[in-house]
């Protein structure tokens, strides 16, 4: 082109910079530091160094119980605080736990059992100080969902609950083994809109589940969909207990009443948080004194007295149930996994401290590898109970042993008292909970700031609602990966014009101040360049030469002459998006434009010159900043005669 013999003065002082190329690194010292930046990011080794040997064997032995790091500074103070706390979550544990192993479809001693074992081994080994530990109705409904298509839970008890354990063991095994290879990122495909409209669905599905209890039904669906629960309903209506429904009723709105007086009342937290223990005693004494139970009113039965016994005989390693209880343990170890990270950070960030997530994932791992052996399922920090911790004023994970030893009391001595105790109060406080993670709000908040991520809530919720709690889950994720996909395959680029009075550039269309360049197309490329994206920029890229052209053929201004890549956001590229590269220079040279890279970063350098890219392009083309290359292309187009020839190319290469 014309253009191509005239030649930049680099020696002037303002534009000598040129980009550098970094000097080659060894393999070996380059593959240490891609796999510490992919899988310590945060460097848990540095505390390490420069450490004696018995320094080291201490501060290794914190980190994975780190009860031994806070112990020793733990105070009286303290202790009246997590004392307070742990009696609080001890009197919402108790009844939850128990309705939570029904809503699992497992014997109600169970939730008791849950909620002793695994809060100890949390407390020495968890690095939140504000998670309460103990069972989730998610996990517990994706647990009686999916075991149940396998077995059913009347019919064969006795193998369900074995499943049970082996699942939960499955799921323990799952989230360390994420912990200690440093996998947490995993647990990110849940994206915040994933988790918000597959918990409002859950959360939906298990409050009409619980018209079973409220309604006094004695048989009714497995299945979780809307569709199947409502027609189990309203086909028994001859067999609904008005008795039930009006006790179920009344609790609830006490349930209801308690909470919205909290909210608006903070200080008075424990108001709600004692009203299931308040129901349950309330609805004991209300059978055992009117003998209801000979009334339609169903009751919880005898509750076996003692502590945890071992269940690691009980564990199913054969087939034909083995695949079952993996799969299960998997997706309730993710779900449980995001609800617990979620809520410690979200209460460690309240207290301005922080949380290691992949020690998170250690601890919770093996607090549900050790309950799988002591007759526990799933546990996990659940938000409402690690709620009523946090504003109960605990100060460290002690809360979580004073609710283990008031559960072990309660285990030891208390438990013929809840005989009498009616489902319908269990249903009351399972829908009271439930009610409080449909998150209206955030759904609002996703529709206002980002569609797609509204898209991807509703999926989730129509999915668990409509069709089961699986395929909620797997639609949602899904469409989540779908978008990364789209992030990656279909990155943006952007036109670049000059903000008036500054050496500044920037996207034309966010900036409509901005000028563009008479002779010159700025482009932004706004992501790294692979295989996946390298097809579609060389179009758009094309295209934008395109639409430039004609808007300067119709507006009569000066002929486009270069075409200036800001790579600023491109951090990395790879073999195809350097053929990519090869192939626009082959375009603009063909229709007589000088291709000009600025700011390209020093691993996209690096493999542009292995590739003798550079010397193809002229290294002279490459700036430090677009405020460089425009200045050196209007060098350029004032001082060298435009190509005379140039023209006739462009209009021989649209022939083609």
């Amino acid at each position: 082109m014309g253009n191509a013999d005239c030649v930049y003065p680099t020696s002037n002082v303002e534009y000598a910079h040129r980009v550098a190329i970094p000097p080659p690194q060894p393999f070996v010292k380059s593959l240490k530091y891609n796999l510490k930046e992919t899988f310590f990011p945060d460097d848990p080794l540095r505390q390490f160094k420069n450490q004696p040997p018995s320094r080291k064997l201490i501060l290794g032995l914190q980190y994975f119980l780190p009860i031994l790091e806070w112990a020793p500074r733990y105070n009286l103070e303290f202790l009246k605080a997590d004392l307070i706390a742990g009696i609080t979550i001890a009197s919402l544990a108790i009844p939850q736990g128990i309705s939570y192993a029904k809503l699992a479809n497992l014997p109600p001693i169970l939730g008791l059992y849950s909620s002793f074992v695994p809060p100890l081994v949390y407390a020495m080994m968890g690095s939140s100080r504000d998670l309460a530990v103990g069972t989730v109705a998610v996990a517990s409904l994706l647990t009686a969902s999916m075991l149940g298509n396998e077995v059913n839970a009347n019919e064969n008890p006795k193998l369900y609950l074995h499943l049970a354990f082996t699942a939960t063991f499955f799921a323990g095994v799952f989230q360390a083994s994420l912990g200690l290879l440093r996998l947490g990122f995993i647990v990110d495909f849940l994206s915040h809109a994933t988790i918000v409209g597959f918990m409002a669905g859950a959360a939906t599905v298990v409050c009409l589940q619980q018209l079973k209890g409220i309604l006094g039904l004695d048989h009714f669906t497995h299945a979780t969909d809307v569709v199947s629960v409502m027609r189990s309903v309203f086909t028994q209506t001859h067999q609904w207990r008005w008795e039930s429904a009006v006790l179920g009723c009344c609790f609830l709105f006490f349930l209801l009443t308690t909470r919205y007086f909290t909210k608006r009342r903070p200080k008075f937290f424990w108001i709600s948080a004692m009203a299931p223990l308040t129901s349950v005693v309330l609805g004991s004494l209300l059978v055992y004194l009117t003998h209801a139970e000979r009334h339609g009113v169903q009751v919880i039965g005898h509750l076996k007295k003692g502590l945890n016994p071992p269940s690691f005989g009980d564990l199913v390693f054969v087939s034909p149930h083995l695949t079952t209880a993996i799969k299960t343990g998997i997706i309730t170890g993710v779900i449980a996994l995001a609800e617990g990270i979620a809520v410690g950070r979200s209460f460690a960030m309240f207290k301005n401290y922080h949380i290691d997530g992949n020690k998170e994932m250690i601890a919770i791992g093996t607090m549900n590898i050790v309950g799988s052996c002591t007759s526990c399922y799933l546990t996990t920090g659940p938000f409402s109970r690690s709620a009523v911790n946090f504003n109960a004023g605990c100060k460290t994970a002690v809360s979580n042993i004073v609710m283990a030893l008031a559960v072990m009391m309660t285990l030891l001595f208390l438990t013929p008292l809840f005989h009498y105790t009616p489902l319908v109060v269990l249903s009351s406080i399972i829908i009271s909970a439930m009610l409080g993670l449909i998150d209206y709000e955030a759904a609002i908040h996703l529709w206002n700031v980002d569609k797609f991520d509204f898209i991807v809530c509703i999926s989730a919720y129509v999915g668990v609602v409509f069709g089961s709690v699986e395929m909620g889950l797997v639609l949602a994720v899904a469409i989540s990966l779908l978008r990364v996909l789209l992030f990656v395959a279909r990155p943006r680029t952007f036109i670049l014009g000059n903000i008036p009075n500054s050496i500044i550039y920037r996207n034309v269309e966010q900036y409509p101040n901005a000028s563009t360049v008479p002779g010159v197309l700025i482009l932004e490329i706004d992501a790294p360049i692979y295989f996946a994206n390298s097809s579609y920029l060389r179009e758009r890229i094309s295209r934008w030469i395109d639409e430039e052209e004609d808007r300067i053929k119709s507006s009569a201004e000066t002929s486009l002459q270069y075409v200036i890549l800001d790579m600023s956001a491109v951090g990395n590229i790879d073999t195809s998006g350097i053929s990519m590269f090869e192939e626009v220079k082959k375009i603009t040279d063909r229709r007589g434009l000088k291709l000009v890279l600025a700011n390209p970063g020093s691993e996209v350098m690096k493999k542009l010159n292995k590739s003798k890219f550079i010397e193809n392009i002229g290294q002279e083309w490459i700036f430090l900043t677009v405020g460089e290359a425009v200045a050196a292309c209007n060098f350029m187009l004032h001082t060298c005669k435009p190509n005379s020839m140039k023209d006739d190319q462009s209009e021989a290469y649209n022939n083609v």
